[in-house]
């Protein structure tokens, strides 16, 4: 239960904070905690006060989406968007490192850009990163802003951090992202959230093309084969 809470909360939490929720003795949620803490799925912020879930937790729940019986059906789900699309898609989750490529479908295209499963790209420039920071509140999304590096990586890259979360504001309106070539010079993206049953970020689902093949407003013109999608996923992987 103290890691289902956790992991429903968008920043750490203080003991305290989780046993609101619990209603435990004080001693038996501390004891949890340091127990929980001492076998690597949850680290201490900064402050050494509160909790937040580790890497470890992360990667076990990813392992259980991948390995899950629900694995082949969003192989097919990804299969059924790339053959609409015509480009690689893209099943991505935040890690601490950056987002990570969970499972992929590559174009049949003989021109196409290598990112294979287990890739890290990072937050700032790429569809799926700024998919997912635009899933977070207002507040945790201006600190992850703060934390990053905002390496310009082409001249498109966003360096500037209020231009940066005035983007981020305008994809949560709007529910889809684009890679403007801010991640690689002449590739062009977009990502959708996948969201669980209570409206928590998941995975961001995307795809990408070589500029000389496919352009901004053609990707937004194939957005809806990806949400579409992105729902169809939501069923696949909660409903039992």
């Amino acid at each position: 239960m103290i890691l289902e809470i956790l992991g429903r909360s968008d920043r750490p939490m203080t003991p305290t904070e989780i046993n609101a929720e619990l209603g435990l003795p004080k001693q038996t949620v501390h004891r949890l905690c340091a127990t929980l803490e001492r076998e690597g799925f949850i680290n201490r912020a900064s402050d050494r006060r509160r909790y937040y879930p580790s890497r470890r937790l992360r990667e076990l729940g990813s392992g259980l989406l991948f390995n899950s019986r629900t694995h082949m059906a969003r192989r097919q789900i990804l299969l059924d968007v790339s053959k609409l699309v015509h480009e690689t898609v893209n099943f991505v989750v935040p890690e601490a490192v950056g987002m990570s490529y969970l499972d992929r479908v590559e174009t049949d295209w003989a021109f196409q850009i290598q990112l294979p499963i287990g890739s890290h790209v990072p937050f700032h420039c790429t569809a799926s990163g700024k998919c997912f920071l635009a899933s977070l509140s207002p507040r945790a999304r201006k600190k992850m802003v703060a934390a990053i590096d905002l390496k310009a990586l082409t001249s498109a890259t966003h360096t500037n951090p209020d231009e940066l979360l005035e983007e981020l504001s305008e994809i949560s309106k709007h529910g889809y992202s684009l890679d403007r070539e801010e991640f690689v010079e002449g590739m062009v993206a977009i990502a959708v959230p996948v969201m669980d049953p209570n409206d928590r970020f998941v995975a961001a689902l995307a795809f990408h093309g070589p500029t000389q093949r496919l352009s901004i407003e053609g990707a937004i013109e194939k957005k809806s084969y990806l949400q579409d999608a992105a729902r169809r996923l939501k069923e696949a992987l909660f409903t039992d």
